[in-house]
């Protein structure tokens, strides 16, 4: 089976430019209501990603409370890289173990460009139809 089935494209994921300020970046999460955003370049490449708790840390940590303290943050001080991203090519075997640990796993092309990402939640659906699907035969 095809991964790419599962693809959320580009042009349909919220993401956050690298060269943004954390300001920007935590006011896009909030906007979209996610707790997780992929961060590309201005090539289009996937860097990693930051998270809510990102972004609370970098309150605690530099006691910047209020947005316009975050203007003066550079996100690229909070990307994680602890999610890295699958090939287009990757086998279904590699996302399955990659959606256990992760809400979405980010999808680059042969070029390593964000093309899109896949949800876990998409992947648990079509796998809960199918075995539904399954089980309703044997009844």
């Amino acid at each position: 089976m095809n991964i790419l089935r599962f693809l959320t494209p580009k042009s349909q994921v919220a993401f956050i430019m690298k060269d943004c300020s954390a300001r920007q970046g935590l006011e896009k999460m909030r906007y979209h209501g996610y707790n997780a955003l992929p961060v590309i370049d201005a090539e289009g490449r996937y860097v990693g990603m930051v998270r809510d708790g990102d972004f609370l840390w970098l309150i605690v940590d530099r006691g910047a409370a209020n947005l316009v303290a975050l203007e003066d943050i550079p996100l690229s001080t909070l990307i994680r890289s602890d999610n890295p991203p699958v090939k287009n090519s990757a086998p279904m075997t590699e996302l399955l173990e990659r959606v256990k640990e992760n809400n979405f796993v980010p999808v680059i092309d042969d070029r390593d460009c964000f093309i899109g990402l896949i949800r876990r939640k998409d992947v648990i659906e079509y796998f809960s139809k199918r075995y539904l699907r399954v089980a309703a035969k044997k009844n």
